[in-house]
């Protein structure tokens, strides 16, 4: 985890995307559109039996209420299925729909690949250009936004949104409002400076689409990436916090310090419709499911849809040995990157995989390719009651990515990602 690319307890799920600590994610043969039922594996019946008991003995292993595994090796289906249940009663199944999170940071960051690759925008143009009003515009770059090197401070830590997404869950956010209480705060750093994970980025970076298209954030990501990788069951739900049928449920404690719920009281609510427009910008925040989630991590790790040098611009780990921690504390998520743990276009780059990680209320998701097996892996993790301590924290606020390494040390022994430690 990059301490604070994803909050802990209280901003715990307050983030979309994060504990890189928080931390730091136009074949479409992995699996567009989704089956009703598990597809037959194509791979080793004994590796299919192995990664059956790895998903089965998760549930206790990591405290989770359902586990959704999918794992594609160049092409063939070696594991998808589901173990535990969504609701009492109601048993997972890999076509259940969940909330992506930081997913579409990495479908923004391809987005502005593509556009750069068919010359619509120059990365290194400051943003000024296109959002003249906003604070250091001339001094920060599209490439800044997209690599978290802009210095503009995270909305999600400050206690308008901290508390505020507590006291009222519904509550529906606006990209003008999150960057206002961004920077009701002085910057992290000057631009191009230093690293530090900040939400506030892709919500600039969503705001920007719809000034540089014309068009709707959600309709220039359809464009961009759900159309041209058949993300048929991708969405926006037209800015709602809808989520489609079959719904994977999705259950929390987190909320427990805030009610000040006594620890000898019994608490585990219903967040699956929680609102979440706080995460990101508005039209990029979406629901997808675990067929999706590999379809795009292959793609985006693999460069299909874009051209060679973009590839390297989005996933080459040119970041490696940048930034600092702030003896300060102005800047709470600055740190140096490293081979183990570093950045591109909206992935996290954790080792030789390429990757992302969400987290919402109860819910998690990791997915990363890895190029040299033409490996993908995805898990969905919804977290069972006992998941929780007695002030409501996680006990295993990674639990995806802990399933998603014991997968990867299952099928590509000795490539699993390093430890996300930050």
């Amino acid at each position: 985890r990059i301490q604070r690319m994803r909050g802990r307890t209280r901003a715990s799920s307050i983030a979309i995307a994060t504990s890189l600590v928080a931390l730091l994610l136009a074949s479409c043969s992995t699996g567009a559109g989704s089956p009703s039922s598990s597809p037959e594996p194509s791979g080793d019946p004994a590796q299919t039996a192995a990664l059956k008991e790895l998903t089965d003995s998760a549930l206790a292993k990591y405290k989770q209420k359902s586990v959704i595994v999918r794992v594609v090796k160049d092409g063939v289906d070696l594991y998808t299925g589901a173990a535990g249940d969504s609701m009492t009663g109601v048993p997972a199944t890999p076509g259940m729909h969940t909330r992506n999170g930081a997913f579409a940071f990495t479908y923004i960051g391809q987005t502005y690949a593509r556009m750069a690759d068919q010359k619509l925008v120059n990365l290194d143009d400051p943003i000024s250009k296109w959002l003249p009003d906003l604070r250091d515009a001339s001094k920060v770059t599209i490439r800044n936004l997209l690599n978290m090197t802009s210095g503009y401070p995270d909305y999600v830590y400050q206690p308008a949104v901290q508390d505020g997404v507590q006291a009222d869950p519904y509550k529906q956010w606006t990209d003008d409002e999150m960057i206002a209480v961004a920077l009701a705060r002085p910057n992290y750093f000057e631009p191009g400076t230093n690293w530090g994970y900040s939400h506030t980025n892709y919500v600039i970076l969503g705001k920007l689409l719809s000034k540089i298209t014309g068009k709707s954030t959600s309709a220039v990501l359809s464009e961009y990436v759900l159309e041209p990788m058949n993300l048929e069951n991708t969405s926006s739900n037209a800015g709602t916090p809808a989520v489609p049928e079959p719904a994977l449920h999705a259950f929390t404690s987190e909320r427990r310090s805030f009610l000040k719920v006594p620890a000898k009281l019994p608490f585990y609510e219903e967040a699956t419709f929680w609102n979440p427009s706080w995460t990101t910008a508005n039209g990029a925040v979406q629901t997808s499911n675990i067929f999706d989630m590999t379809t795009s991590m292959e793609i985006v790790g693999s460069g299909s849809q874009v051209s060679p040098e973009m590839y390297q611009q989005q996933v080459a780990p040119t970041l490696v040995g940048f930034g600092k921690k702030d003896p300060s504390g102005t800047c709470p998520v600055c740190r140096e990157l490293t081979p183990e743990l570093n950045y591109g276009f909206g992935v996290v780059l954790n080792g030789d995989w390429i990757t992302q990680t969400k987290s919402f209320y109860g819910s998690s998701a990791s997915g990363g390719y890895l190029p040299s097996e033409k490996l993908t892996i995805s898990v969905i993790a919804n977290t069972a009651q006992d998941g929780f301590g007695p002030d409501g924290a996680y006990l295993n606020q990674n639990a995806s990515f802990s399933i998603f390494t014991d997968i990867a040390n299952l099928v590509a022994p000795g490539l699993a990602p390093p430890p996300r430690s930050g």
